[in-house]
């Protein structure tokens, strides 16, 4: 059967409605059909962030000119999924059942659809995976942007034909965000309705058919067959027998009708939007352009090699930046030496990469590919945007210069401070893994797994308290990883793969293996460096037996390793008994250095 697209928009009128929903969907109370051992996962939003309520509040006094009226709808509860045919096609009956790849497909096409259509109106949105079949509720707070007020009519539309005009817009549009999955939209005005559970019990429950089962009782002294042979020849059974294959008969008949209504329906799509895009190609370049810039700036930040501020989330670090992001797509950089404002994804990457309006557009191209570029520009924008990109060499990632005169002060950084094993350090530099660049930072290269040089990580080691980390500029934190091979031969295949958060945890993890004598020494192991589940080769690690998650200590790890475990299932948490690894490892090095002092002293 075809997969169809499912949306249906709840009012909550009252903080009362909203904190209840709430209570649902982020699980703060009991759910009788919710499986415990399932976890939901928030697409939109931050755990540990304040109530729905006070976020809703907190929308409306920033985004509106006047208290809501009595009887405004404060938010919009959207609820999104899909038939369980798509996410389970070879059985869609096994209920609580998925195909991660297709679960994970629907949930990434169902956020951008509400960030591209609400942008920060949509304040928050929870991936259900504890029911029988994965769906999304997003709140969205419905302020109209002309009137700065709130109107749940002016975006959803309200009674009679005004909602209906709107919600099948609604619809068309969410069924093409999933249309490249296969997903369809429904028959356009269809009045199918689904029967509800307590009429269906009072329908089989009724008198007439307990009347009929006590008349065809058996009779005193009527043996099996003959009970069987009255059955047989009584009247009413046999009309209920025709009625039955009536029944069955015209579901057939429906079910066929259903089907060429929806190949017409679909047909009728395909007229419509090939008009639509007709048009498309007409609209002027500028106008596509600015669309453009309607890419999140949190991801683009994030791809330029920003990381977050925990204390500050709206601000962002690295490269020597402080850029602050606002929810209306503007951006303003705090640093002393860089103090300038922008709106939009291109100007941010202008202002970032140090680079013209051409490289800007080839480095978008270059990190969201086609798919980012049609998200944001029509047709006619695309071409231009495609054909710039091919003209415009991508800017090509360029590795600090090293300086062998930093190289010792480096080495003993990271051999006396952090413990690690001098062999093994040099080792790595030997390889070209590791070295000092001029700024005195140890330089930890980040290769494809093809081991094409794309980026490096840099771990400042100047003065006693350096707590400078971060990565070079035009690194790419997608496809490109710190990672060695160890145990087993070097041209055994890797069995077994470790992630962890940072180069020296990497290395610290691999000695402490290596001393432990239960560690199987024939196999063959990548330590590989993923800070976040966004930059994951997942196909790769998909294709190893054994993948084991050594995120550090924490909630922040520990959050990491949920997440990738939703895309890995098999994979296996392990966890240091401190903090991090490198910490246990220098906890572990302290009895080894009184025993060899002991030695030393015998010797003596």
């Amino acid at each position: 059967m075809v997969a169809l697209a499912i949306l249906r928009v709840e009012k909550l009128k009252s903080f009362g409605n909203v904190g209840g929903s709430e209570a649902h969907t982020a699980r703060l109370q009991d759910t009788p059909n919710a499986d415990r051992t399932k976890t939901n996962i928030r697409l939109i939003g931050n755990l540990g962030e304040p109530p729905l309520e006070e976020l809703v509040k907190a929308k409306i006094a920033i985004a509106t000119k006047s208290p809501p009226r009595k009887d405004a709808v404060l938010c919009s509860d959207i609820f999104l999924s899909a038939s369980p045919e798509y996410f389970r096609p070879s059985d869609p009956s096994l209920a609580g059942e998925w195909d991660d790849q297709r679960m994970w497909d629907f949930a990434n096409a169902s956020k951008k659809w509400l960030q591209e259509n609400y942008g920060d109106k949509c304040i928050r949105a929870e991936l259900h995976l504890d029911e029988a079949t994965p769906h999304i509720h997003a709140y969205v707070v419905p302020i109209n942007d002309r009137t700065k007020k709130l109107s749940h009519k002016e975006m959803f539309g309200g009674n009679g034909r005004q909602a209906s005009i709107k919600m099948s817009k609604l619809q068309d549009s969410y069924a093409a965000a999933l249309g490249p999955l296969g997903i369809s939209r429904g028959i356009k005005g269809s009045q199918a309705t689904h029967t509800k559970v307590k009429e269906y019990y009072q329908a089989v429950n009724s008198e007439p058919l307990m009347l009929e089962l006590d008349r065809l009782a058996p009779l005193p002294g009527e043996t099996a067959q003959q009970l069987f042979e009255r059955i047989k020849a009584d009247s009413a059974i046999g009309a209920i027998n025709h009625q039955l294959a009536d029944r069955k008969f015209t579901r057939q008949l429906s079910q066929r009708a259903a089907q060429n209504a929806l190949a017409a329906q679909e047909s009728r799509q395909q007229t419509e939007q090939r008009a639509v895009e007709l048009v498309t190609e007409n609209y002027l370049t500028r106008q596509q352009l600015d669309q453009l810039r309607d890419l999140p700036l949190e991801d683009v930040a994030w791809q330029l090699g920003l990381d977050r501020d925990t204390k500050q989330l709206r601000r962002w670090r690295g490269l020597g930046h402080i850029i602050s992001i606002s929810g209306d797509s503007k951006f303003y950089d705090f640093h002393p030496s860089q103090e300038k404002g922008g709106g939009g994804s291109i100007d941010l990457v202008m202002h970032v990469n140090q680079c013209n309006f051409r490289g800007a557009i080839a480095w978008l191209h270059d990190r969201f590919g086609e798919t980012g570029i049609e998200r944001a520009a029509a047709h006619k924008a695309k071409i231009e945007a495609k054909a710039i990109a091919a003209t415009e060499p991508v800017p090509q990632f360029s590795p600090p210069l090293a300086d062998e005169t930093q190289w010792q002060v480096v080495y003993h950084y990271l051999t006396n401070k952090r413990k690690l094993p001098s062999n093994l350090i040099q080792a790595l530099k030997e390889r070209g893994l590791i070295y000092a660049d001029e700024q005195q930072n140890a330089v930890f290269v980040m290769r494809s797994l093809d081991e094409q040089v794309n980026g490096a990580f840099l771990r400042g080691t100047r003065g006693e308290e350096n707590t400078f980390m971060g990565y070079e500029k035009g690194t790419k934190r997608t496809s490109g990883w710190f990672w060695f091979r160890m145990g087993g031969k070097p041209t055994d295949e890797v069995k077994r793969v470790v992630l962890c958060k940072s180069p020296i945890d990497a290395i610290s993890l691999s000695t402490i293996e290596l001393t432990k004598p239960a560690q199987e020494p024939q196999t063959r192991t990548m330590y590989l460096v993923a800070d976040s589940p966004q930059s994951l080769p997942v196909e790769f690690l998909k294709t190893i037996p054994t993948v084991e998650l050594a995120y550090d200590n924490s909630e922040t790890g520990d959050e990491a390793a949920r997440i990738i475990k939703q895309m890995l299932p098999r994979a296996k948490r392990k966890k240091p008994k401190t903090t991090d690894w490198n910490e246990e490892l220098q906890q572990g090095e302290q009895p080894q250095q009184k025993k060899r002092k002991r030695q030393q002293g015998l010797e003596l």
